[in-house]
């Protein structure tokens, strides 16, 4: 790196760097040069790049050579900007020092505020001030902040040390201290450094501000940074930047003020100036929730002037990136100055209005606005909300910091929330939320605080994970040690159920129903837009009116996948599925199967019907055998009094059908092959189903019969067969002709790789990649999650197979079975139905690939859709990329 630039300053009206240099420099770092350069109003610093974090974590703790050099000419320059200095007795410079990576992260990385500190300094910046008071406080939060960060002694104990000193002052809030309060406080403060750390207090502001860069860059590999980084798919090697950044003090009396915004309001999304502050107060007491803060807009009677320069700083800000922004500022005795500007996070239902105002606004077009959606995020239109029938009464209200319904049993850590949502839903109730519970939050229904406003870590981190969340709920009380929570006097244990609505801010005891929303408005503008660009079609997979309904109304063209065996497990013909599995003759197979039929057929009516002629791919019977048996001896007992056969047949039945591994045994269209009376039931109920509504009532359906995990064309051949000949005498009897389709899933490794003969038989490939994934790695899906997730932590696989497509391994079987198929056949109808089907990095991949659709479950069909329209959308980016 010794050639390379490491250290960027920016201050005055002139930075080094510039918006476009996010990869060096971070959103933070880029977006501060972008601002300098556009006359917005910014305190002088500068950024050490992404590189630099980089070699730190390779180098175990070292700086590039050179680094030094570059280093003290930054401060330098930061120091004439400033006009102040490190350590001076008479105008001392304090910083901050703050993360800063490519992707924003709030709250997951360090921050330490009021570096440069001492003994001597403090009193340096209260004559300076005129104002003692505001430095010591500032001085007291600077070793709270920087012990904690840097030093490893946990926040907790500062805090109860502030408690303390506030119940013996006799005071509520960190505002009421005096002075001499907090000189007890600061020596109270370095009595604990000193115990945990074993040292004092390192008061040198050089050695304070290598100490903070440190461990700014150790941050990075913090556990809530990681968990961050997997849950947004964040690569580990980006690294971040480190910005330091000289102080202003939104503390130095009541005309000064500090806070954080956005643009637009990052919940609803609408066009409202949307933010708060406090005045007399530093960042952190906003975003932590010590003291709930104002709406923003107060600030324009407070503080006139430096609103109408807010206002029309952060507009210009808006019309420049043509994105809602998200900001910090500071108003220092009446000075505004800007901290940092970013696409602000928001909710789902945000960024489609978003979307959708700025094309309206000729700010952005359709295909920016379909590009600024995250797929996955729309996972948060369709989370369910309260039934508007339902009448209920609030026992508190907070802040409705992040919408959608949540109903679960109240839990009081991240700890208990892991361990007990594996068994129920659960809502995190804390006080405030800290980036350590980021773990508790992601498995939680909803979170509930008490304190903390729409901008505090809480609502933040909730929003961006499309959770429910009530911030600063002061009408409840919350007793973390004992478990329990106090409102309307009344008292929920740990373990009780309670229900939030994040739209309204509402906290309800009890559950209180929820339904599915239903989605219009921008949401149809948006999915419009999309339909117009996608080429790939989009399917879903359903085996039940029901779902078949939901998936045409989320805009499925089709079922792609309609699990047959899902309907032998209902109540009312389960026993003659069992009964068809214990017959020891092929007369008394037939004769289960017979009463199976009209059930059959009547399912897939129900399915054609609700799909209105789009095609329906009904795969033929897959698992074992034994999965419809009882699982012991007991269950066996209870069977053999329903269906009247002996219940030691039942059992030994069920001990020949095991199989040591069950996944790679007698199944798919091995059962066909072995048993080709259930092929022929089935292709009965499929064709006789299709018959009846096109001869009766005029309803056109077009079946395609899947012959699940074939191998070779030898197998698929003998399966056509039968479905052939069952089909036309199936015709025949109604005296009537449909057009039917037969096709295969691709799912053996061996089926890719032989595609092209199997292409001779099939008529349609689908690729369940669920097998082929387990087939071509070599994992059982039902076993890998035990280890999965180490691979994933220790770097070996960035996420799980089974969730997203393995592009450069399973990948390859597709591309190649794509490849051989369309040699054969040129109009092979190819879809893939695994889970990835509704996962958008799967979709893209099936898009490059030339899949004719993709097939995935009815609520992810317009996760799939927007995916699939913004492949076309990256395709031609790259292609006017590779031309330029």
């Amino acid at each position: 790196m010794a050639k390379e630039k490491m250290v960027y300053f920016f201050g005055g009206k002139k930075a080094e760097g510039n918006g476009k240099m996010k990869d060096l420099l971070g959103g933070k770092g880029a977006n501060l040069a972008e601002m300098v350069n556009s006359g917005v109003p910014v305190p002088p610093g500068f950024t050490i790049t992404t590189k630099v974090c980089n070699y730190f974590s390779d180098s175990k703790g070292k700086m590039p050579a050179n680094f030094d050099k570059e280093y003290k000419e930054a401060i330098e320059k930061m120091e004439r900007a400033a006009g102040k200095k490190f350590a001076d007795e008479s105008s001392p410079l304090l910083v901050s020092v703050r993360s800063g990576a490519k992707f924003s992260m709030p709250g997951m990385m360090d921050t330490i505020l009021n570096l440069g500190l001492n003994d001597k300094t403090v009193e340096a910046l209260a004559t300076k001030a005129n104002n003692r008071r505001f430095a010591l406080d500032a001085y007291r939060r600077f070793i709270q902040m920087f012990s904690d960060v840097v030093l490893d002694i946990k926040k907790s104990m500062f805090e109860e040390i502030l408690e303390h000193v506030k119940k013996t002052a006799k005071v509520k809030l960190d505002t009421e201290l005096k002075e001499e309060d907090l000189e007890i406080l600061i020596k109270k403060y370095k009595e604990l450094v000193k115990k945990h750390y074993g040292k004092e207090f390192p008061t040198d502001p050089m050695t304070q501000l290598a100490m903070a860069r440190d461990a700014v860059f150790q941050s990075w590999n913090n556990p809530r940074a990681i968990t961050y980084r997997r849950m947004n798919k964040i690569a580990d090697d980006l690294g971040t930047a480190v910005n330091v950044q000289a102080m202003v003090f939104g503390n130095m009396g009541n005309d000064s003020a500090t806070g954080v915004g956005f643009t637009r309001n990052p919940s609803t999304g609408d066009a409202e100036f949307y933010g708060e502050y406090l005045t007399n107060a530093q960042g952190e007491d906003v975003v932590a929730g010590i003291r709930t803060p104002k709406p923003i807009l107060e600030l324009k009677k407070e503080m006139s002037k430096a609103f109408k320069e807010l206002k029309e700083i952060t507009d210009n800000l808006e019309k420049h990136y043509r994105d809602i922004q998200d900001f910090e500022f500071t108003i220092e005795q009446g000075k505004l100055y800007m901290l940092q500007t970013r696409t602000g996070k928001r909710t789902a239902h945000a960024a489609v209005k978003i979307a959708v105002d700025m094309v309206k606004e000729k700010m952005i077009s359709e295909k920016e606005a379909i590009s600024r959606i995250e797929p996955e995020s729309l996972n948060q239109l369709l989370h369910p909300v309260f039934d508007p029938k339902v009448k209920y009464e609030a026992a508190a209200t907070g802040l409705p910091a992040s919408p959608g319904a949540a109903v679960g049993r109240i839990v009081f850590s991240s700890e208990d929330a892991v361990e007990k949502s594996e068994k129920d839903k659960v809502i995190l109730v804390r006080t405030e939320t800290c980036p350590d519970d980021i773990h508790g939050m992601e498995v939680s229904a909803g979170i509930l605080t008490a304190r903390g406003g729409m901008t505090s870590h809480a609502a933040v981190v909730a929003r961006g994970m499309g959770k429910c969340c009530v911030a600063g709920c002061e009408d409840i009380k919350v007793d973390e040690k004992n478990k329990k929570l106090t409102m309307s006097g009344k008292v929920i244990k740990e373990g009780d159920y309670i229900s939030i609505n994040g739209s309204t801010g509402e906290v309800i005891i009890g559950q209180v129903p929820t339904v599915e929303p239903s989605l219009s408005g921008d949401f149809g503008t948006i999915m419009k837009w999309v339909n117009k660009i996608r080429r790939l079609k989009v399917r879903a997979n359903a085996d039940i009116p029901r779902d078949a309904k939901v998936a045409r109304e989320f805009g499925a063209e089709g079922i792609g996948l309609c699990r047959t065996e899902h309907m032998f497990f209902e109540s009312d013909r389960l026993p003659f599925m069992q009964k068809m599995i214990l017959a020891d003759t092929e007369a008394d197979r037939r004769k289960a199967l017979d009463k199976l039929l009209p059930f059959q057929k009547e399912d897939f009516k129900d399915l054609y019907k609700e799909m209105k002629g789009y095609s329906v791919t009904v795969r033929l019977l897959d698992p074992p055998l034994h999965e419809f048996l009882p699982k012991t001896k007991e269950e066996a007992k209870e069977l053999s009094k329903k269906i009247g056969i002996d219940a030691s047949v039942i059992w030994t039945k069920t001990q020949d059908l095991h199989e040591f591994n069950p996944m790679l045994g007698h199944r798919g269209c091995r059962l066909g092959i072995t048993y080709p009376e259930i092929t022929e039931m089935q292709t009965k109920a499929i064709i006789s189903a299709a018959c009846e509504l096109a001869k009766k009532d005029k309803i056109k359906v077009v079946p395609e019969i899947m012959v699940p995990l074939v191998g070779s064309v030898t197998e698929l051949r003998d399966q056509r067969e039968i479905i052939d000949r069952i089909a036309e005498e199936t015709m025949n009897s109604y005296s009537t002709k449909i057009k039917y389709l037969v096709g295969t899933m691709i799912e053996v490794p061996r089926a890719a790789v032989t595609a092209d003969e199997i292409a001779e038989v099939a008529e349609f490939f689908s690729f369940g990649t669920n097998d082929l994934t387990q087939m071509s790695m070599g994992f059982s899906r039902d076993d890998a999650g035990k280890f999965i997730k180490i691979y994933i932590d220790k770097k070996i696989f960035t996420s799980d197979p089974f969730q997203t497509l393995d592009q450069e391994g399973v990948g390859k079987f597709v591309e190649i079975g794509i490849e051989k198929g369309r040699e054969t056949k040129g109009d092979l109808k190819i879809g893939i139905c695994g889970e990835h089907g509704g996962d958008p990095d799967s979709v893209k991949f099936c898009h490059r690939a030339k899949m004719d659709y993709v097939s995935c479950s009815p609520y992810r069909v317009p996760i799939a859709c927007l995916a699939a329209a913004q492949a076309v959308i990256e395709e031609s980016e790259t292609s006017e990329y590779s031309m330029k």
